[in-house]
């Protein structure tokens, strides 16, 4: 397949020479994004109003904590954060401090211009008129700009919504890491994304082959994970067989997050995408998780002390693997250039 035949759309499987490799004294790392957004009713119908920038102080002491784990997430930052003066500001002394690192996460449904109706098909910003989804890039780039004094390169869609166009406008958008792809999932069904049978490694999207995919992590686990995808999705056609699998751990698709995941399937599943060679491990959470009372995964101090308990147990076993934490930089700094065969194609 040569790069004429394939647009390096991220809704699309790569081709085979699009996989990233890297400097192999890189060696096997894991990142963290966290999707940093207002805080809204997540069982309510999106809305232009009614949402909140209110959890700083779980923001700030998740900082603090992942600092002292030598853990540099990247805040990928949506449009009402950005708008906050005192988010801003806490999160731009991450920045200047080489704390943090500052990306874009688009709502559309609050970021300008408000040109579409608000609606769950219109959630999945990859899905609106190109000419609507780059005019809420820009104005969230320009935003992000004007307030940390330099433009993201990284990138996730708020609700993984990416479209058809939505890698060649990243490109144009200048770009570099884009981490909206949730490899073994399918949102066709919510009016969103099918990510199905996308790989779990980095691969080059867009036109040009210029933006580093990194999709998020999942792994499935179980004694018969080695059906993998395939044997997943069937047992989801069949209803009951899929839960029925999941309980007995037969079959499970547990992606990296501490929303909603135990610790126990979070070891099992970090240990299951080192065996099938992953390279990068990907975790996320969504930043109103930080302060009780915002997300169903936390919703009162005994689930915040959960969760830090939880990040305790997954970076003491990432540790005793030997995986270390990677930053934007270094990942980009390790990524290869794509071979003469491939830029010929």
């Amino acid at each position: 397949m040569t790069m004429l035949s394939h647009d390096g759309s991220l809704l699309r499987a790569p081709a085979a020479e699009d996989r990233i490799t890297f400097d192999p004294a890189f060696g096997t790392r894991f990142m963290l994004f966290v999707d940093t957004e207002e805080e809204f009713d997540w069982s309510a119908p999106f809305r232009r109003t009614g949402h909140g920038v209110t959890a700083l102080g779980g923001m700030a002491r998740g900082q603090a904590y992942f600092a002292a784990a030598d853990v540099k997430p990247v805040y990928v930052t949506d449009y009402p954060v950005v708008e906050s003066d005192a988010a801003a500001e806490m999160m731009g002394r991450w920045l200047a401090d080489g704390a943090a690192d500052i990306g874009a996460h688009l709502h559309p449904w609050v970021n300008p211009p408000h040109v579409e109706e608000v609606s769950a098909v219109n959630s999945y910003v990859g899905f609106l008129p190109e000419a609507v989804e780059q005019a809420k890039l820009e104005a969230l780039c320009q935003r992000i700009a004007e307030r940390f004094g330099r433009r993201p390169i990284a990138y996730r869609a708020g609700r993984y919504g990416v479209g058809p166009n939505s890698a060649r406008l990243l490109e144009e958008a200048g770009f570099r890491l884009d981490s909206s792809v949730r490899s073994r999932f399918d949102y066709s069904g919510q009016y969103g994304p099918d990510f199905q049978g996308l790989p779990q490694y980095p691969y080059w999207a867009g036109p040009t082959r210029s933006l580093v995919e990194l999709p998020l992590s999942t792994a499935f686990t179980g004694l018969l994970r080695g059906g993998g995808e395939r044997l997943y999705r069937a047992a989801q056609r069949m209803g009951p067989i899929a839960g029925a699998l999941a309980r007995t751990r037969m079959l499970s698709r547990v992606p990296l997050t501490p929303e909603g995941i135990t610790v126990h399937e979070a070891i099992v599943a970090i240990d299951a995408l080192i065996e099938e060679g992953a390279l990068v491990l990907n975790f996320s959470f969504h930043s109103p998780t930080l302060e009780p009372g915002h997300t169903p995964y936390v919703r009162d101090e005994a689930d915040r002390a959960a969760f830090y308990r939880w990040w305790d147990a997954v970076l003491n076993h990432l540790d005793r693997r030997n995986i270390r934490p990677a930053t934007l930089d270094q990942l980009l700094g390790a990524v290869q250039v794509r071979g003469r065969a491939c830029q010929a194609a």
